[in-house]
């Protein structure tokens, strides 16, 4: 995942807005988003290589996302795949809090990442390129691959899109959630991040969709949860080219669970 945009408790109908692209190399084998057969709470895309996911949802209310801190030289040991942090936020019996100390203390174990999780609690977030972990108010945020909210312009420009789009109190539309994801742009070169890459690669990587023969934004995702309780994750997929694959929409209610824990954190 490479940009991710989300709104949490900041608007009067939805609970959770989540617009997001994965980027990931096309060779990586995926299965697209479905409700897991071994774990049939989960509502996710899988990782077929390593088994994990990059964005989920479960019927109880947890959300996990995560993005890939950019470095130019990452930690030899860091051998764990990143994909598992999510997948282990969304089936943690505990609080995401405690959970994401859990991933504070092996932190080593991983490449540089950006983890974003909720539950009935409130949302987290947690870097192991930063501090520990910290609970968000409630609001608008954006990750790409640094820290949260770091103003580079794909993320800048589309967060005041994103915030543009969901002004008002009334429905959502999914369509122009990705018609923001699907701008391929590029950023100025005098804006432009530097993050120990070539300037043609922070050119090619800094639009918000990155087309590319043998990497690129493989799918984009749109998630809705509603204060009561209905929930709609639509997943759009990519070839090399740009075209688009295929689009898998998986609509849903909470648990009364996951309803009451919503309503209690309010």
């Amino acid at each position: 995942m490479c940009l991710l945009f989300v709104a949490w408790e900041a608007h009067p109908r939805y609970r959770v807005v989540v617009a997001a692209n994965r980027d990931e190399f096309h060779r990586r084998p995926t299965a697209p988003a479905a409700f897991w057969n071994d774990h049939p709470e989960v509502v996710a895309g899988r990782d077929l290589e390593a088994g994990g996911t990059w964005l989920g949802v479960t019927r109880a209310g947890r959300f996990a996302a995560v993005t890939n801190y950019r470095e130019s030289e990452p930690p030899a040991d860091a051998a764990r795949s990143r994909g598992e942090l999510v997948s282990g936020a969304l089936l943690y019996p505990g609080p995401t809090g405690e959970y994401l100390r859990q991933v504070q203390r092996r932190r080593r174990q991983y490449r540089g990442f950006n983890l974003l999780a909720g539950d009935g609690d409130g949302l987290w977030y947690y870097s192991n390129r930063d501090g520990a972990p910290r609970r968000l108010m409630p609001g608008l945020y954006g990750l790409s691959n640094d820290l949260l909210d770091t103003p580079w312009p794909k993320l800048a420009g589309g967060r005041t899109d994103f915030s543009r789009l969901l002004a008002g109190a009334g429905q959502i539309d999914p369509e122009a959630l990705f018609g923001l994801l699907a701008d391929e742009t590029p950023a100025p070169d005098e804006a432009l991040p530097e993050t120990g890459v070539s300037r043609e690669r922070e050119r090619w990587l800094s639009a918000r969709f990155v087309r590319g023969a043998e990497y690129g934004t493989r799918s984009s995702t749109v998630l809705v949860v509603a204060r009561a309780g209905e929930a709609c994750l639509i997943e759009r997929r990519f070839r090399p080219d740009g075209s688009e694959e295929g689009t898998t929409r998986l609509d849903f209610h909470l648990t009364s669970a996951g309803v009451r824990d919503m309503r209690e954190s309010l």
